[in-house]
């Protein structure tokens, strides 16, 4: 069984063990009450951000909120479809849905994260700043583990044919 698991799903598995939890607990928090969860520190930099060079008014700010933590449950959904997927052997042996779902919870989350490490940058929140980069980071590494991974490949039966064959019959002419 442990022979199925490939690196990227396991890195993944870790990601979404963290993501979950964490980004779920902050999205309700912002659904809750939606100004007060913005200033805490997970979105203050995205909060300060809206009010300092956007000049949001308060029904805007709280539609940022609820835009925010839209977002943040859409990579928690598509983390918890990859685990999912991945969970059931049959699913993780003939199809790479799951990789797909972790790909674009990863391309969601690098998203989201950039901007919430550009946006803490401009507006001076150096803890926030620090806790998207890591996030950032740990995201960009499980993406390039993925791109770098190749797949599994499967035996084929051609090395057998071709041996049994002489190599005098076989020609480049034939069609």
């Amino acid at each position: 069984m442990s022979s199925n698991w490939r690196i990227s799903s396991f890195n993944g598995a870790l990601l979404a063990a963290y993501f979950i939890p964490v980004w779920t607990i902050i999205a309700f928090s912002i659904m809750v009450s939606p100004i007060h969860g913005l200033y805490e520190r997970p979105s203050v930099s995205i909060a300060l951000y809206a009010s300092d060079y956007l000049h949001l008014g308060k029904m805007a700010t709280v539609r940022l909120a609820w835009l925010l933590a839209l977002a943040r449950i859409t990579v928690v959904a598509f983390f918890a479809v990859f685990l999912a997927m991945a969970a059931f052997s049959p699913l993780r042996k003939t199809s790479s849905g799951a990789d797909e779902a972790l790909a674009v919870a990863l391309c969601l989350g690098s998203v989201l994260s950039f901007a919430s490490m550009m946006m803490a940058s401009k507006v001076g929140e150096i803890e926030a700043l620090r806790m998207h980069a890591a996030e950032l980071l740990m995201l960009l590494g499980t993406a390039i583990v993925m791109l770098l991974e190749t797949s599994p490949k499967p035996a084929t039966e051609a090395p057998a044919a071709e041996a049994s064959t002489p190599a005098s019959e076989l020609s480049l002419q034939q069609p």
